[in-house]
């Protein structure tokens, strides 16, 4: 069935002078929720569907249904005294069950579940399409672990549809029912903020309290100590930010012996500074700020500080390199002591990909050239003056992405051990640092398609400056060679917020594209995290077009390797990677011959009045002043030239998306149907920024994203 769009009395004519918006013909697409947008975006949906439906369509949908709803998933847990937790959606639990189990279950092929908290019933039960969003348990004190009280208090957070924005409500392990407020449960009303436990009957609050008390972003400006059975209006203020902050919160370490409770004060993105609090909610209360430069992230464990850093930073007469972990006793700093360990230091491949903690270690995830290295360190006991201990930890393999993290911080060196990629289904083991470091496999995914014939290679290329930049290449062996070329190929990425973006199975993947013999492709490009902040900071602000050169070198390289040809060569990005894609489209049309453009930002004049637009500022510059003279370069919105061709576009967002406007999707979209471009849109009424709420919904996504890709593509 044909995809080309059809004319509508929603079109707009084009303006004759560049897009701003005070002349902006389609900002009436901004309202989210208002009666003619929601009409322009059903409408829009109807054509999506009758475009994109048929048996190519309902197939894809049910080989990812299939994937999404198989009970031979593995079950990722997270251990809570003597339980281990799980959030699980399947066929019969499409919002999910909260569930747990014991260890000796755990291990065995059919491990007896315990609902805790299901919460399809109680979406029923409320009349609310109730979107999970975590839980945190508070740790008994040693006094009551001695006397055998179970672990029971509970706070849950719950999105209704998906949005940012969520409540939390007290629940009871014990009784598996949430607390009532008229009983002393803590309930936080729907804001972007959350709740945190200080003890059984106190939690840290930082929510919307009124008028005022929330930041540019849409995230709390005040945090509060409240005391079950007050009112949260009576709730006692410990620290207010200045109205351009980005967000502020508290929160109390539990380690036994080590009880500490902290405030941070999120300024911007990458910059924030961090207090330890004592006295909290006393006369007495006094905030000592971490002495840190504000764009280092400091965590404190035991009697330990560590201090990543994203700028060189020069403190009691030595300069430590950006990208650097160092150590350092906390109370020693705190007092003054300046006495830094260089843990980690990066080289022109390697970079700092995570820091795990166990009892007695620390576990470091290393990135050289975007492949996995893990190394233990041992530090030395309280108070000694020895050295940190170093030795390899032996996991993963080649073109595989291996995490570690701790499965008891307090108690216990085991550690949880996850290895995937992308023709290697994931496996879930456990370890012992320091003792059995070769994994328990507790559990394998099955194989969601046959990789037989099927080859991952990594590739670099040259961007424009002669920056090497890395990819993956995934598919049949003899397409990834350039021999039988040339493919369909989709080209992914992202490059922002220093996210990495390593290799992992995908199911829906390999049954919706690889089965069918196309080609996949990932882009390490600069704006991501690939080889540390300076990969990161090499494409912000002014320089954000180099990500965009880095992209474009790949997708070239791709056609001269004969894997692909512009005209098979689609590309793909979410969010960030949704700008990525606008300016793909916008930029280098001649590179593809289908752009998906998800959950996106696109008009860069107006991204910092949107939602949460204004806590980016750091990453893209601030329109509203002379940054604008560099951001109008890569705002896909104002780039876009009615008179210019462009390849077929599929634009996708969510109603529910309160993190990233789904105005910016919209107006874009028609924007380019006013121009008579080729243009198919779909908007899902739930999902959030994730874009789906259930599986369901992630099935029907997944089959427009692939259906547009076939059709367009393969013809």
């Amino acid at each position: 069935m044909s995809a080309e769009p059809t004319q509508t009395d929603t079109r707009t004519a084009l303006p004759a002078t560049p897009l701003d918006p005070a002349t902006d013909p389609f900002a009436w697409l901004e309202d989210v929720e208002g009666a003619a947008a929601l009409d322009w975006v059903r409408e829009r949906n109807a054509h999506s569907a009758a475009a994109l439906g048929g048996d190519r369509f309902t197939t894809i949908e049910g080989e990812v249904r299939e994937v999404l709803d198989s009970d031979d998933k593995i079950p990722h847990v997270s251990k809570v005294g003597e339980h281990y937790y799980n959030f699980w959606q399947d066929a019969g639990h499409q919002r999910g069950l909260w569930r747990r189990t014991t260890l000796d279950s755990y291990r065995t092929d059919a491990p007896e579940w315990e609902t805790v908290l299901d919460l399809d019933a109680l979406a029923e039960q409320e009349g609310e399409s109730w979107v999970w969003h975590g839980a945190s348990v508070l740790r008994p004190t040693p006094e009551q672990l001695a006397a055998g009280e179970p672990r029971r208090h509970a706070l849950v957070d719950l999105s209704p549809g998906g949005s940012d924005a969520d409540v939390t409500r007290e629940f009871d392990l014990v009784t598996k029912q949430f607390v009532a407020p008229e009983e002393g449960g803590f309930v936080r009303a729907e804001a972007k903020g959350g709740l945190s436990w200080v003890d059984q009957d106190t939690v840290y609050v930082a929510t919307d309290f009124g008028e005022g008390t929330m930041t540019p972003s849409g995230y709390a400006r005040q945090v509060k100590l409240w005391r079950r059975g007050t009112p949260l209006e009576e709730a006692t203020l410990v620290y207010e930010g200045t109205a351009q902050d980005m967000a502020i919160g508290a929160y109390r370490s539990h380690t036994p012996g080590f009880e500490r409770d902290f405030v941070y004060r999120a300024l911007r993105f990458y910059a924030q500074e961090t207090f330890l609090a004592t006295g909290v909610g006393t006369p007495d209360q006094e905030l000592v700020k971490i002495d840190v430069p504000d764009s280092a992230n400091a965590s404190v464990h035991r009697e330990w500080m560590l201090v990543r850093l994203r700028d060189d930073w020069t403190v009691g007469g030595t300069t430590y390199r950006a990208g650097s972990l160092l150590a350092t006793p906390f109370d020693d700093f705190m007092a003054g002591s300046r006495d830094l360990t260089v843990l980690f230091e990066p080289t022109a491949t390697t970079s700092l990909a995570g820091i795990t903690w166990t009892r007695h270690h620390l576990v470091v995830n290393v990135l050289d050239d975007v492949k996995n290295l893990l190394h233990v360190l041992t530090p030395p006991a309280s108070g000694a003056d020895e050295e940190w201990v170093r030795s390899e930890l032996p996991l993963g393999g080649e073109l595989l992405t291996v995490g570690v993290g701790a499965v008891d911080v307090v108690d216990s060196d085991d550690v949880w051990v996850v290895t995937t990629g992308y023709l290697t289904p994931s496996t879930l083991g456990r370890a012992t640092v320091g003792a059995q470091e070769t994994p328990e496999v507790l559990k394998s995914a099955p194989s969601y398609f046959e990789a037989a014939g099927l080859e991952v290679r990594q590739e670099f290329t040259t961007s424009d400056d002669g920056t090497r930049v890395p990819y993956f290449v995934v598919g049949r062996a003899d397409l990834v060679s350039g021999e039988a070329g040339p493919a369909p190929t989709l080209l992914w990425g992202y490059g922002g917020f220093e996210h990495a973006i390593l290799p992992g199975y995908s199911g829906t993947i390999g049954r919706a594209w690889l089965d069918r013999g196309g080609v996949y492709a990932v882009a390490n490009i600069r704006g991501g995290g690939e080889y540390g902040p300076a990969w990161h900071q090499a494409a912000l602000k002014e320089n954000r077009h180099r990500a965009y050169e880095d992209f474009a070198a790949v997708a070239r390289d791709l056609v001269a390797r004969g894997i692909t040809v512009p005209a098979k060569l689609g590309m793909e990005g979410r969010s960030n990677g949704g700008l990525l894609a606008g300016n793909m489209l916008t930029q280098y049309p001649e590179l593809f011959g289908a752009v998906i453009v998800g959950v996106p930002l696109l008009d860069m004049k107006r991204y910092s009045h949107l939602l949460a637009g204004a806590s980016w500022m750091a990453e893209y510059g601030d329109p509203d002043t002379a940054d604008w003279s560099f951001i109008q370069g890569f705002s896909p919105y104002h780039l876009f030239d009615a008179a210019r061709e462009y390849p077929p576009v599929l634009f996708t967002t969510s109603t529910k998306d309160d993190r990233v406007h789904p105005g910016h999707a919209r107006k874009m979209a028609a924007l380019m149907l006013a121009a008579g471009k080729d243009v198919t849109y779909y908007e899902n009424i739930e999902g959030g920024h994730g874009g789906a709420a259930n599986n369901a919904q992630a099935a029907y996504m997944a089959a427009t994203h692939w259906t547009f890709l076939w059709n367009r593509l393969a013809g």
